[in-house]
């Protein structure tokens, strides 16, 4: 059913030796349903695939009645397939009540990984390469260096002489022999999910191509915390806000040619527009490289601004959230990756579609709920004028 929550699915289906794969960072709260209207991608798509290619069929009850096919094939032509309206529609047309997905056995082997480089650039022609294999692992993530600082605050300290001590000598061999810079090195974290022998063989090849761009492996349990963090991020956001501090995320996907370019710019122009505000101390931007494509990138991005006794943080934030998504689409870069439009992006649809495509949506709209039943003003649109 679209209603079930994610960590049930998870739960349910491992007990039969199962998994459906699709595990966004919001799994523990949002249900197959709604990552149909969202269009959404989860942090082991390399091997699972985005939420459309793990959906075989689904019903979508709309004003004009349900669309189902009833029986799911692999695959057939036979026209247009209204089915498909459903992925990205933010409930504009109707609901989606049920859904048939893929399903694989549980992986043979998990194993978590993580390797270190000496700049951003070098970790993202590391994830190029990667790429480029053909053989990417179930999750690969790469975070910039304010994020990786930001992960080594929240790591507990050492308990133990001992462990103090092998803390203090790896921190020493890395910095000052190894010569890396604490404030420029960035961490790449790696989930290897199949058999023994895939995930032997992906080790192996990661390891060979890091050591290419100047990497050096940083340990399976510096990966499994890395991973973990991701889930724990909402609920870091919701806590500071108790010390007046604003955060929230945006993304997007740009091409491997521009990805370095747009993650320095968005930057820039955040920290620039802080700076005019005239708003106290600095703000926190970073960003991770979350998605691998052939052609590109998923590039998301964590701004955090202090924001104590200003009469409306939020409308402060949003005009510095604003100014970064101005910058992400100036750099080449998509409105959304796996976010949606929602009500916050709905004002740059009109820059980011041509007028024949934002005819044939309205006209789209019009068609299937002539009685505005849906519009809930996701994506601009608008209700039917009450009379």
């Amino acid at each position: 059913e679209a209603g079930a929550v994610g960590r049930h699915i998870v739960a349910h289906l491992a007990r039969h030796g199962f998994t459906m794969g699709h595990e966004p960072d919001s799994i523990e709260f949002s249900t197959l349903g709604g990552w149909i209207a969202t269009h959404a991608s989860g942090m082991k798509k390399n091997r699972y695939g985005n939420i459309e290619d793990i959906v075989l069929d689904l019903n979508l009850a709309t004003s004009r009645g349900l669309l189902s096919r009833g029986l799911p094939a692999a695959r057939e032509s036979r026209g247009i397939d209204p089915r498909l309206l459903a992925f990205g529609s933010e409930g504009n047309l109707g609901v989606v009540t049920r859904a048939v997905v893929k399903l694989h056995p549980l992986p043979q082997a998990q194993v978590y990984d993580s390797y270190v480089f000496k700049s951003f650039d070098a970790g993202l022609s590391f994830m190029r390469a990667v790429s480029d294999s053909g053989d990417v692992p179930a999750s690969l993530r790469l975070v910039d260096n304010p994020q990786f600082q930001f992960g080594q605050a929240l790591k507990p300290a050492p308990s133990g002489q001992l462990k103090r001590w092998k803390s203090a000598l790896e921190k020493w061999l890395v910095l000052q022999v190894l010569g890396y810079d604490a404030h420029q090195m960035v961490a790449c974290t790696v989930v290897h999910e199949g058999t023994r022998e895939e995930v032997a063989r992906q080790r192996q090849r990661l390891s060979r191509l890091a050591k290419a761009d100047g990497g050096m492996r940083g340990g399976a349990e510096n990966g499994q915390r890395g991973y973990q963090l991701t889930f724990a991020i909402a609920y870091i956001r919701d806590f500071i806000m108790q010390h007046h501090m604003i955060a929230e995320s945006f993304e997007t996907t740009v091409a491997w040619s521009e990805a370095a370019t747009l993650c320095q710019r968005v930057k820039a122009r955040v920290t620039e527009a802080h700076a005019r505000l005239g708003l106290p101390g600095r703000p926190f931007v970073s960003c991770r490289v979350t998605q691998v494509y052939p052609s590109g990138v998923c590039i998301y991005f964590y701004l955090a601004i202090h924001a104590k006794d200003h009469p409306a943080p939020h409308q402060l934030y949003a005009s510095l959230e604003h100014e970064a998504r101005e910058e992400v689409i100036a750099c080449g870069g998509t409105l959304s990756h796996h976010h949606g439009i929602g009500k916050i992006r709905a004002g740059f649809l009109q820059d980011s579609l041509t007028p024949a495509e934002q005819d044939i949506r309205q006209a789209l709209f019009q068609s299937l709920d002539p009685g505005h039943l849906f519009a809930i003003r996701n994506q601009g649109r608008q209700p039917a004028p009450r009379t």
